[in-house]
């Protein structure tokens, strides 16, 4: 029996019923699925069933041993693509696959911010559906306002439909996490190459900066987090001409006029 390695991060979900709801909220098309971490192929297997073509990629050499024989037939049929590798390293260009896909992942919590803001900023990826820790969850899904509205929740709600379908608790995973997860699903609506939103990768990874910047203290006054990319004086300009309060805190700016904000002092 394969244990899990606490290096990779690993929990093996092993409750039947949080595996059925994950299959079920994927998209009801044809598009190629790429899967993250398929583990013990339990998720890969419901996909190939439900007669997805999938290519997954798995970082434990072990499991990639264990998955190729498991689904040695599905590989030979090329419905199944195992990649033995860290999917970071395969995405060292702007998108992770040269079609379109839908992106599927039970994420360890330390990579799973950074393979989701991988994945919203790649072009071929239309909707991300992850299992990930809540509170990172409601990161990505808080609304203006919220206590829990970050800059991850700017760029998410900038070009998806973020929300979060259901919790997981602990003694679904095996071995059980300290944490309770949540699967959050992320729809794209746009690219971030959109002319109208920021037009280039470089655009949209100085608006990531810009966010980090605002956000780098989430309980002082958006315009004094600013000030380290800005004079004052510019940043009550144009506070002023976008009705920004000053007193605003950086969760209480609603997703526009962070990109209105942006454009003017760019």
């Amino acid at each position: 029996m394969i244990q899990a390695k606490k290096r990779f991060g690993q929990n093996f979900l092993k409750d039947e019923s949080i595996k059925q709801q994950i299959i079920q909220s994927m998209p009801n098309d044809t598009i190629e699925v790429v899967e993250i971490g398929p583990g013990l192929g339990d998720l890969t297997e419901k996909l190939l069933h439900a007669q997805k073509r999938v290519k997954a990629f798995e970082i434990d050499l072990e499991l990639c041993g264990y998955l190729q024989d498991k689904f040695k037939t599905e590989i030979g049929a090329s419905q199944l693509e195992l990649v033995c590798n860290d999917v970071l390293e395969s995405w060292k260009d702007d998108s992770l696959r040269d079609k379109p896909y839908h992106l599927i992942a039970n994420l360890p919590y330390y990579v799973a911010t950074n393979i989701i803001l991988k994945a919203l900023g790649d072009p071929r990826c239309k909707t991300i559906l992850v299992m990930i820790q809540k509170e990172v969850a409601e990161k990505f899904a808080a609304q203006s306002g919220a206590k829990s509205f970050s800059a991850l929740s700017v760029l998410a709600s900038s070009i998806s439909k973020a929300q979060i379908l259901f919790d997981v608790k602990p003694e679904a995973f095996e071995p059980p996490p300290k944490v309770t997860s949540a699967v959050l699903k992320l729809e794209k609506f746009r690219e971030y190459t959109d002319r109208e939103l920021f037009g280039s990768r470089e655009v949209y990874l100085d608006f990531q900066e810009f966010l980090k910047a605002a956000f780098k203290q989430p309980r002082k006054l958006l315009i004094k987090n600013l000030q380290s990319l800005c004079e004052r004086e510019r940043l009550l300009e144009e506070f002023e001409k976008l009705e920004i309060p000053t007193n605003t805190r950086p969760h209480q700016l609603e997703t526009s006029k962070y990109h209105l904000l942006f454009k003017n002092l760019k």
